[in-house]
């Protein structure tokens, strides 16, 4: 895989047209009654994997439509071969609406009910019986020489410092950069890390439409805060970024902000929304780590890079997620979760785009199949983005 060719990797390619660069099977449990039953599908079967989660149940309006959302673009996420959709039986999100939506992808869909199966034991025997079957067929998939053009790569940064600006965020913004170039498209998120540096975003936005759409989303942000009585463009709520050095959100957001690289703003789409459009996206996601990048895997993307420079050892079931230290200390000191070393742009050994090279390098590489830290460790987290109360 080190000889790849230019801008090539190895992926699956779906019924749909869109290329996976992992070959899941999905227990998509919709309710978390049903979590822990999914759990037991993944010991049993492998090959499968799934996750841990609190919603499904008593939610309404627009935190109902957004949940429903997020399930379906996680299974249908093109990382994912096939899914089996696991329900409790009376739970607000129910199991069979969701695949009816995940089966518009043509990918194997299958759906087990707690209660209609007469219980806990007898749902999990079933679902396993599923299961098996589906990977055995997804097994049998083969790669195929595909295109950077095929990409949607999601950017983070959580447990940020003072490095984070300098050296592995405009790193990914090379990246960010380079995808767009081949016809890719790199998300940019973390709407609440972004506050203060909205108005550089807004000048490369693409037309009127969108650059109005950039500072809604930045008030609509900022007056959630302010109705909790918590002014956060001046201050900084997250003592981890204190103690790495970022003494307020504004000078965060401006770091955070150079992973979207120099590409204009094609659009900004909602939490978990597919982009209509390749190229830079925006995806308006809070800042918490977990719940973005939930968002953008359920959007689409196969693969996140994730900078740090505090240290996180956060994955997802679905999408490899590579992890680039903002410098040298922290990939020695946490090297079981590291995967890129960008610490050598401060310390003057590479540039940045160097660097940015590097990462791109390593896409292609895990794309086609290495497997990062958080996957070889099972951080399998999930957690979605609740705008409402819960009923």
């Amino acid at each position: 895989m080190s000889n790849l060719p230019k801008g090539k990797f190895w992926g699956y390619r779906r019924s749909d047209g869109k290329v996976g660069v992992r070959n899941h099977v999905l227990i998509l449990p919709t309710i978390t009654c049903a979590a822990q039953a999914a759990k037991q599908i993944t010991e049993l079967v492998d090959g499968t994997v799934s996750f841990i989660h609190q919603h499904g149940c008593t939610q309404v309006g627009v935190d109902y439509e957004q949940t429903f959302r997020t399930y379906v673009g996680i299974g249908a996420n093109p990382n994912v071969y096939g899914v089996v959709v696991l329900g409790l039986g009376c739970e607000t999100h129910q199991a069979r609406s969701v695949a009816d939506e995940l089966a518009k992808t043509g990918k194997p869909v299958e759906v087990v009910s707690i209660q209609d199966h007469g219980g806990t034991l007898m749902a999990v025997a079933q679902g396993a019986k599923i299961a098996t079957q589906m990977v055995q067929d997804a097994s049998a998939q083969m790669r195929e020489l595909c295109d950077f053009s095929e990409l949607m790569i999601g950017t983070e940064c959580g447990g940020s410092d003072a490095c984070s600006g300098l050296s592995a965020n405009p790193a990914v913004g090379v990246v960010s950069d380079r995808i767009v170039e081949y016809g890719g498209t790199a998300i940019l998120a973390e709407t609440t890390e972004l506050i203060g540096a909205e108005h550089l975003l807004a000048d490369r936005a693409v037309n009127e439409k969108v650059k109005k759409r950039v500072y809604e989303v930045i008030e609509a942000m900022e007056s959630r805060a302010i109705m909790m009585g918590i002014d956060i463009r001046t201050g900084n709520p997250t003592p981890g970024n204190i103690r790495g050095g970022l003494s307020s959100l504004e000078e965060k957001s401006l770091g955070a902000a150079t992973k979207a690289g120099a590409s204009p703003l094609q659009e900004l789409i909602d939490y978990a929304e597919a982009p209509s459009k390749k190229g830079l996206v925006w995806m308006d996601t809070p800042g918490q780590d977990i719940e973005q990048m939930t968002g953008m895997v359920a959007g689409g993307a196969q693969i996140v890079l994730f900078t740090t420079g505090r240290g996180t050892p956060t994955g997802s079931p679905i999408a490899p997620v590579i992890k680039i230290s903002t410098n040298s200390a922290l990939f020695e000191s946490m090297a079981d979760n590291m995967d890129l070393d960008a610490g050598t742009i401060i310390e003057g050994k590479e540039t940045i785009e160097g660097v940015g090279q590097r990462i791109l390098d390593e896409i292609g590489i895990v794309a086609s199949g290495k497997r990062t830290k958080s996957e070889i460790l099972k951080q399998h987290d999930f957690g979605i983005w609740r705008i409402g109360p819960t009923f």
